[in-house]
């Protein structure tokens, strides 16, 4: 397999070729050690309009002696601020057609080529009363979505869904899997699902009504110029790549792994993101969970609530700004930041709440962030400043 990939690469450049490659034989290597006993089947693509039923026909990911595994030259990466999921873990994926690359893009996502496939893969730890009908799960704090390292031992965790995006020349195109009981392969759902979770965690419990979005809801949330209304990736920007990842071997992060393999193009040296301080850290978190809505050219565009990280932290960030037409949503505060005052700012009184008709985000959660509330109210009470 390894010699077969030498001859589809052409002229890109002796060393690039030798390092691809490299990765090749290390992720059939990966399927080796998980007791595979035959090579995975190629990734393959197909139309737009005729989506295959089961997850595997894709190729990409797949369910192999008690494992999740990764095909050849299906790349895993991590972020530096995941989006909240009702505390569900995630294993993010990418896969670019043979001889092609991403190219870099600072403000942001990369651009990807026709043919790449992304996929995102929910789950949660078993708890110690685990049953096979998902109904009782452990959840972790939200910083152990960065410890998704592949392959996934499936005895420890159970997998609800894979949601692959797949670039066309049309544009990007959202497919819902949903997991089966016997965990050994996702069907497509377009409409979507719902799963009952009794999540543990400390002796506590937490139910939750855990929603797979259909194929509109999918659109709903990767539509982040709204004008335009073209589905784009929402994850692999610069900056959130932009880290040192468990499943590479060194202290290279991400961004220059993927530029030395071949995959991306026209990447500076940066430096590593740094989220090194409260405001970082809430401003990358708001942008990540919020700013696909909250941007200048948004779906919430006349909110005038832009909450991208490279927004200026002003007004239209929400500081001493009153809002506009929420309803019950502002809960009878004045700002949607006041600052010194988490209390009595919107933002984070949408936050506190898992009511529909108030909590914010309004898709992804069915429960609240605990800690992703103390986050952005910690920030707050720091403010300086008076309304």
């Amino acid at each position: 397999m390894c010699a077969r990939q030498v001859a589809g690469r052409g002229a890109g450049g002796a060393i690039a070729i030798s390092m691809r490659i490299s990765l090749a034989c290390k992720l059939l290597l990966l399927s080796f050690l998980c007791g595979c006993e035959s090579a995975p089947p190629e990734v393959r693509l197909f139309p737009a309009d005729q989506p295959p039923a089961m997850l595997s026909e894709w190729g990409v990911v797949f369910a192999r002696d008690d494992h999740l595994a990764l095909n050849t030259d299906v790349i895993p990466y991590e972020l530096n601020a995941p989006l909240f999921s009702d505390y569900a873990l995630k294993l993010r994926t990418v896969w670019l057609p043979a001889g092609s690359a991403a190219i870099f893009a600072a403000d942001r996502e990369l651009e990807f080529p026709v043919g790449t496939i992304i996929s995102k893969t929910f789950h949660y730890r078993k708890a110690s009363d685990w049953r096979s009908d998902f109904n009782s799960v452990d959840y972790a704090a939200q910083e152990e979505a960065a410890n998704s390292v592949p392959p996934l031992d499936l005895s420890r965790h159970v997998l609800l869904e894979t949601r692959l995006l797949v670039r066309y020349a049309e544009g990007w195109q959202a497919f819902p899997y949903v997991w089966n009981a016997a965990q050994s392969d996702a069907t497509l759902e377009i409409a979507g699902d719902l799963k009952q979770l009794s999540l543990h965690k400390d002796g506590e419990t937490q139910l939750v009504n855990y929603v797979v979005p259909d194929v509109n809801q999918c659109g709903g949330c990767h539509t982040p110029d709204h004008s335009a209304g073209d589905l784009r990736p929402l994850g692999p920007k610069a900056w959130q790549l932009n880290r040192r990842f468990a499943w590479w071997p060194d202290e290279a992060n991400q961004l220059q792994h993927w530029s030395r393999h071949g995959i991306l193009q026209d990447a500076p040296d940066l430096p590593p993101t740094e989220l090194d301080s409260v405001q970082a850290r809430a401003r990358a978190y708001l942008d990540a969970n919020c700013a696909h809505c909250h941007n200048p050219a948004g779906a919430a565009d006349t909110s005038a609530l832009h909450l991208n990280i490279g927004a200026p932290l002003d007004r239209n960030f929400g500081l001493c700004k009153t809002p506009v037409a929420v309803g019950r949503g502002s809960g009878d505060l004045n700002y949607d930041i006041y600052p010194g005052r988490p209390d009595e700012s919107i933002m984070v009184f949408r936050m506190r709440h898992s009511d529909p008709a108030i909590a914010m985000p309004e898709l992804g959660r069915g429960i609240v962030h605990t800690e992703g509330v103390a986050l952005v109210g910690g920030w707050i009470a720091a403010m300086d400043g008076e309304c």
